[in-house]
């Protein structure tokens, strides 16, 4: 194998490491360090420009596909999944992220990274502001209103690369249900999502010019079984740090941490 590749394999285990452990400290989907992570290395490997984003983006979602379904089982063990809204939910999160993934691939690499910069600036002003006693509506949405709103969540996470689980608790919060719930919940959303947008990718992206060796459609083999293993590895960790450190001061420098990364890939995008 040559210096090159080893180099590559290198640089995707420390993004699957520091991924793991800031997603255990901090609570957050993993997708949210995962994208950027990957950029930069993809960018440093010389991935054509074209498909980079879309890469990072793909193989994110792939490593989701294990980890939101194995943290939807601790929380139903726990009993803390409201399993009537992930029910009423998940058909039209599911269609959300087909649409968006068939979206991506349709769009430019430019327009991704201003989808995954804007959104990315969200979850940041909502860590670092935001508090467990908001409560705007007085029930979760029906009817038409959930079909929209679930929908959005899927084609905006698929965008993105992530599990949901940041909009996700911050809709069921709002609508009133007790953190702990919509944590749990905002789980299942992730499997919602990972599953159909990571398959939507693999079909956008096959065979497309530009793309690294061992890649099905816009998903690194490499980059999936480095990232799945290695999260697993340092979340518990990150985990039980949270325990120990001011958690409250932690999330607000990590949201600022999240806005400069989010405001780069802006800057990058529209210069």
């Amino acid at each position: 194998m040559s210096a090159e590749i080893w180099g590559f394999l290198l640089a995707l285990a420390a993004a699957g490491l520091f991924a793991g452990f800031v997603g255990g400290l901090f609570g957050i989907g993993g997708g949210a360090v995962i994208v950027p992570a990957l950029y930069v290395v993809f960018t440093a490997f010389g991935v054509d420009e074209s498909v980079r984003m879309h890469l990072a983006i793909g193989t994110s979602l792939s490593t989701i596909i294990a980890t939101s379904w194995r943290s939807l089982a601790t929380h139903t063990k726990a009993g803390a999944v409201d399993y009537e809204v992930l029910k009423s939910w998940s058909p039209w999160i599911g269609l959300g992220a087909l649409g968006g993934s068939a979206l991506a691939g349709a769009v430019n690499t430019e327009a991704l990274m201003i989808v995954f910069g804007a959104g990315l600036l969200l979850i940041a002003l909502q860590m670092g502001f935001s508090t467990p006693n908001w409560r705007w509506f007085a029930d979760m949405p029906t009817g038409a209103t959930r079909a929209l709103t679930a929908g959005a969540l899927g084609l905006l996470s698929a965008m993105m690369g992530i599990g949901g689980g940041a909009f996700g608790v911050t809709i069921m919060a709002l609508c009133g249900r007790p953190i702990h719930r919509a944590v749990a919940t905002a789980s299942g959303f992730g499997a919602a999502i990972a599953l159909p947008a990571t398959i939507g990718y693999v079909v956008t992206g096959w065979s497309r010019a530009g793309l690294p060796p061992f890649s099905l459609g816009f998903v690194s083999l490499p980059g999936f079984v480095a990232l799945a293993a290695l999260t697993a590895i340092t979340a518990p960790i990150g985990a039980r740090l949270a325990h120990r450190l001011p958690q409250a001061a932690l999330k607000r420098a990590f949201a600022v941490l999240l806005a400069l990364v989010a405001l780069n890939m802006l800057r990058e995008a529209l210069t």
